[in-house]
């Protein structure tokens, strides 16, 4: 059975193929009879425009008779019924047949079907054109799609006689994915029709927006049964995946099915997406139902221009006009606009009166305002302008090849009166010209056009109208460093009437002061925000990895900034250093007491009785030791850390060697006593300042040495995990500082034996078990000393010696002396020779 065709005689026949009916509906095969023809339903005003602008053109341009003179273009155009195989039939038709009418007044040549086309217009649909274009290419028939806009169909080793006035779905995506990276959406749910449009671009998108660190949550498909579970399903998927952007890579058939299951589960907050092929669809538009989710919803549509009395030629129509009978399509169009019946039904169109009352013919479609008469968003319709118009000006420049100098073998020209459609695929090719509304109108090595879009927001007027309002453009040919994609942000009327950016993301943007953790088995968008380390910052969001700092910086408290370390020393400020300072002067009051009270008593038996020279050198001793010890207080320098160490150990050797001494003539003094010795006289004043100054030299000559060869000399201590920049004096050599540690314990050992021995004498001014008691508390101090050293950080090493410093000076101070002061001070009746000798006489007996 023939299919429905609206045609016009002419010179040149150009096929049309248009998607007049959005479904078809399947009959039930019985299998005992031929099957019915196919019942196209739902009929579709917006492509019916489309197709009526088709012959506008044609129309124009034989009345204009500049491009093709004294040749009348006519065409032939059939309804593909939105099916890749109503599509196929009617391309099967435009080949032709021994039937079929050809063109007009023309004698075909022999081998070349009756009824072939030299080319034609549509279909809009990607997998219509898949096919249509498949069987066009076997013929080189050249095929000039308005809408397809399936990358695949690029490919002009599969597709080589097909063109477009629509750009690639590539340019489209590349588009999205610049959209959606500039407003830093990272977690973006994409929904595709099933077919060749929405599968290829829905991909394409997916994969790009990955390899730019963007995440799909989810990836879904619209079946093209459109069956109501499964979209329900869809709906509730795009609920739980926590994404607040959504694109819907589909025909407006399959997202109206999408949008009215979205509505029925009361789905809200979503910022739609919108792919060309429905960014400006009124079918969505219109419905009150669909504004409350769709209004801010944004896309990017194909460049419009306004046809000047385009409009006047679409409201020409009508059923008593004298080509009205001709039109298969007018009557299902009419009945379908004023829901009336006109009684007579269309070949191959389903008639469905019931409920419908007669039209009176008194119908007028200037009356009526809806998408088939508003021209106000012309976008397809100006590419099948377009597309009519670059096939003229392929017809123009083949009329127009001089013979030898043609593009064909031996330089041969086509023939104009006997057109192949291989010869006008090459014209078409080539064809360039700026068109009456500044558009360089050129198709590229694959058949593609420049590709300009508008970016549109789905606005509500104030009287409830949706209007698509022009926010930006993007422009794939753009150069010199400019920007493809440019948004008019102020303009944006985000979903739910918002002025702000909604935020689309699987987790928190991480700010300066943190990293990004990958959570495990997640996709790379979802992460957990991490506090960068002590030492480590970020001063940018969603970092990567935080930054350790140098050496001598360490993290701010927000972890955003390198700041100096914080200097540590044993300051005078400090708690500690207060401390060290208070005891050390303390100390030196003391033995300064000490000093005053033997100096005013210095005629008493226990003053003389414990050499009293040597107890003033030893006081004198003790008072540098408790003064040394502030030498290690504050900031070390060069000079502080030369003087505390050595000061230490000379004044700890001098008073080391007084005690000594004391010792020795504590000791002599009793053994020469006993008959027949004479040692005393070895042992007088001046051999005891002898012995002093022999101790004393050799620490000076240590000491000497050390700071001659390896000086201690201030060093910065800067631990990687410390906020701490511990400033302390380094010994330069740990051999000298041993030496002097174990010189001044040598002493030390040599008095506490020598003080053990003489334990058993007289005990009346006997110092000796005093003598032992100090070095012993002096002895412990220090081999305590050692391991606290070694084992305290920073300062409080330092802290350390001084308190092992003050404590064995105490000890000395307080075991020597402090009897002393308290029998001449509390019990002076214990301060005379007589009981000085009674007491030795009664030890004697």
């Amino acid at each position: 059975m023939a299919l429905p065709v609206l045609e016009k005689k002419g010179d040149i026949i150009l096929g049309g193929l248009f998607s007049l009916h959005d479904m078809v509906v399947e009959p039930t095969l019985p299998f005992t009879s031929s099957p019915p023809p196919d019942q196209c339903t739902r009929f579709n005003f917006r492509t019916f425009r489309w197709m009526q602008t088709m012959i506008f053109a044609i129309e124009e341009i034989n009345r204009d008779g500049k491009l093709l003179p004294n040749t009348t273009l006519g065409y032939r155009i059939y309804d593909s019924c939105s099916t890749p195989h109503q599509a196929l039939k009617a391309a099967m038709e435009f080949v032709g047949s021994e039937n079929s009418s050809g063109v007009e007044g023309e004698t075909q040549s022999k081998g070349t079907c009756r009824g072939t086309v030299p080319a034609v217009i549509g279909d809009g649909g990607s997998t219509q054109s898949l096919v249509v274009a498949r069987f066009l290419g076997v013929f080189h028939v050249p095929q000039v799609s308005y809408f397809s806009s399936c990358s695949c169909l690029s490919d002009k080793k599969e597709f080589p006689a097909f063109l477009r006035t629509m750009p690639s779905d590539l340019f489209q995506v590349d588009a999205l994915v610049q959209l959606v990276m500039h407003f830093g959406w990272t977690w973006v749910g994409v929904i595709a029709g099933d077919d060749a449009y929405g599968l290829g671009g829905a991909n394409i998108f997916a994969n790009e927006v990955r390899k730019l660190g963007a995440c799909v949550a989810l990836h879904e498909v619209i079946p093209k049964n459109r069956a109501q579970t499964t979209i329900s399903s869809i709906v509730s998927k795009i609920r739980s995946s926590g994404a607040r952007v959504i694109l819907v890579f589909a025909v407006e058939q399959d997202a109206a099915a999408l949008f009215d299951e979205a509505v029925r589960e009361e789905l809200t907050g979503i910022q739609w997406l919108a792919s060309e092929a429905w960014s400006t669809a009124a079918v969505l538009s219109t419905p009150k139902e669909h504004h409350r989710i769709l209004q801010g919803s944004m896309g990017f549509a194909i460049r419009r221009a306004h046809i000047p009395s385009l409009q006047d030629f679409l409201l020409r129509l009508h059923p008593s006009s004298p080509h009205a009978l001709a039109d298969p399509f007018l009557i299902p169009f009419w009945e379908e606009m004023f829901q009336c019946s006109l009684g007579v039904q269309a070949e191959g169109q389903e008639h469905n009166v019931e409920g419908k009352p007669p039209c009176s013919g008194a119908e007028d479609l200037g009356s009526v305002t809806n998408i088939y008469s508003d021209v106000s968003h012309l976008r397809i319709s100006y590419n099948v302008y377009k597309a009519v118009y670059a096939i003229v000006h392929a017809l123009k420049a083949m009329r127009s090849c001089v013979e030898g100098n043609g593009p064909f073998p031996q330089q041969a020209c086509p023939d104009a009166d006997n057109i192949q459609p291989w010869q006008l695929l090459h014209y078409i090719k080539l064809v360039e010209y700026l068109n009456s509304f500044g558009d360089d109108i050129k198709f590229d090595e694959n058949g593609d056009p420049a590709a300009m879009y508008d970016l549109v927001n789905w606005q509500l007027r104030p009287d409830g109208e949706m209007e698509f309002v022009t926010i930006g453009k993007f422009d794939e040919t753009t150069t010199g460093g400019k920007q493809k994609l440019q948004i008019q942000e102020h303009m944006i009327v985000w979903n739910g009437n918002q002025s702000k950016i909604p935020l689309s993301v699987c987790s928190s943007i991480c700010p300066p002061g943190t990293r990004k953790a990958i959570r495990q088995n997640f996709p790379i968008c979802c992460f957990d925000c991490v506090i960068c380390t002590a030492g480590e910052i970020s001063n940018q969001t969603d970092a990567i990895e935080c930054v350790r700092c140098l050496p001598e910086f360490w993290s701010n408290t927000e972890r955003t900034a390198c700041i100096p370390k914080e200097v540590e020393f044993l300051s005078y400020t400090s708690t500690i250093g207060i401390t060290v300072v208070a005891i050390s002067l303390i100390g030196s009051f003391c033995t300064s007491v000490v000093a005053f009270i033997y100096s005013r008593h210095r005629a008493t038996p226990i003053v003389k009785a414990n050499n009293s020279e040597l107890s003033f050198l030893l006081l004198f001793s003790l008072t540098l030791c408790f003064l040394c010890s502030l030498t290690f207080i504050g900031r070390p320098t060069e000079w502080s850390c030369m003087l505390r160490h050595t000061a230490f150990g000379i004044t700890f050797v001098l008073c080391i060697s007084c005690v000594l001494g004391k010792t020795i003539v504590v000791l002599m003094a009793f053994k020469a006593t006993l008959p027949g010795r004479n040692v005393i006289k070895w042992f007088g004043p001046a051999q005891q300042k002898a012995i002093i100054t022999l101790c004393t030299l050799v620490q000076v000559i240590i000491c000497t040495v050390w700071l001659v060869v390896a000086p201690p000399t201030p060093r910065q201590l800067m631990q990687r995990q410390s906020n701490l920049v511990i400033l302390l004096c380094d010994e330069g050599s740990h051999v000298a500082f041993a030496l002097v540690l174990g010189y001044i314990g040598l002493l030390a050992c040599l008095c506490l034996v020598l003080a053990f021995l003489a334990r058993k004498l007289p005990d009346n001014f006997n110092e000796a078990r005093l003598i032992t008691f100090s070095m012993l508390i002096f002895c412990a101090v220090w081999i305590a000393f050692v391991p606290a050293y070694i084992s305290s950080p920073g300062k409080y090493s330092t802290a350390t010696e001084v308190f092992a410093i003050l404590a064995s000076s105490y000890g000395l101070l307080g075991c020597i002396f402090a009897p002393k002061c308290y029998i001449i001070l509390l019990r002076p009746e214990k301060n005379t020779w007589k009981r000085l000798m009674s007491k030795a006489a009664t030890n004697k007996c």
